[in-house]
């Protein structure tokens, strides 16, 4: 299997299913910094409550590793911690260039259309329609009962053969009469038993 060139440095790890009470009590957050800080004194901390996640970025890769290795799902305060690295992205020269690019961000109002359209649009008119009499003159040609040709056939394609109608006129229609619809029985009853 080839491998895969990374040049992301691990430095940021995320926790998740931090307690609550992290988020609320200062004692609580200072504890749970002290955890970190003794891998690292210049680890900065991002709190995210709504989500009980916290961000802990290092300085270098060693700490980080150092520190996830240790204290995943170590105990705090009667929970597991779960530590993740984040894989932080910077700049256009790390993206492989083997897969498909995003589009610009000029094209994305046609993805998903803005509440108001972008600078210097303008609607289109409609174009009127176009009247082919070519084939409208074809058309009034065709007679009922009649078969026309529309391609003719090789040896290794078939033939497409247009055949008319023939059209019910109101004569035809008083000279036929009409079917009666026969009505269906309605179901007997069961005999009734008597106890």
């Amino acid at each position: 299997m080839p491998s895969i060139n990374m040049k992301l440095e691990m430095v940021t790890i995320i926790a998740c299913e931090v307690d609550i009470e992290v988020f609320t009590s200062d004692k609580m957050q200072e504890r749970f910094e002290a955890l970190f800080r003794s891998y690292d004194e210049q680890t900065t901390f991002q709190m995210f409550k709504s989500f009980r996640r916290i961000r802990i970025n290092f300085s270098t890769p060693e700490a980080a590793a150092r520190a996830r290795i240790e204290l995943h799902e170590s105990e705090f305060n009667g929970n597991k911690i779960k530590l993740y690295f984040a894989q932080v992205q910077s700049g256009d020269e790390d993206i492989d260039k083997s897969y498909l690019a995003p589009p610009q961000p000029v094209k994305q109002f046609l993805i998903s259309p803005p509440a108001s359209p972008p600078v210097g649009w303008s609607q289109s008119e409609d174009a009127t329609p176009g009247v082919n009499y070519d084939l409208l003159c074809a058309v009034a040609k065709l007679g009922p009962g009649e078969k026309y040709e529309l391609h003719a056939g090789t040896e290794s394609t078939p033939s497409v053969v247009v055949h008319v109608c023939e059209s019910e006129t109101e004569e035809d229609e008083a000279a036929r009469p009409k079917q009666q619809i026969v009505q269906t029985r309605r179901p007997e009853e069961p005999p009734k038993v008597l106890n």
